[in-house]
């Protein structure tokens, strides 16, 4: 009713065009939540509809998230559903990209010779006696240091 009476048709019709064009960019599944149901109420003919506001939330989500969810644009399921689902799947891709840098950390701490000598053990270029051993006894006697 206030915003009927006090706000201007101008600043309605922005917030529509600002839901239309809304990306969750850098936001989280949470805050991009919130930030689509604060400007889905300006623009309510957009999102008459269930299914017509989930496929919007989903169409607004990150590539990766919204991928992972083109089921859920099939099925009829209502939008809290959906959120916990893309925010779930957010989790899992948190999770997944930090043990990636967590282990890539790993190695590159570990690079510097250790990781040469601990292939080396376990047969990676390793030759299981020493190079002058292989060489003819004539030859042994003959190099000098």
């Amino acid at each position: 009713m206030f915003l009927r009476e006090y706000v201007p048709q101008s600043l309605k019709d922005a917030w529509r065009v600002e839901f239309e064009q809304l990306p969750q960019g850098a936001m989280t599944v949470s805050e991009y939540a919130v930030q689509f149901s604060d400007l889905a109420r300006h623009a309510s003919a957009l999102v008459a509809t269930v299914r017509e506001r989930v496929r919007r939330f989903i169409e607004g989500l990150n590539p990766i998230i919204r991928l992972g969810m083109a089921q859920e644009l099939e099925m009829d399921i209502v939008y809290q559903q959906v959120v916990g689902i893309a925010r779930r799947l957010e989790g899992m891709l948190t999770r997944d990209r930090e043990e990636r840098e967590a282990k890539r950390s790993r190695e590159s701490r570990t690079y510097s010779g250790t990781r040469v000598l601990m292939e080396a053990r376990q047969g990676r270029g390793y030759m299981g006696r020493p190079v002058h051993s292989a060489l003819p006894g004539s030859l042994l006697c003959t190099v000098s240091v």
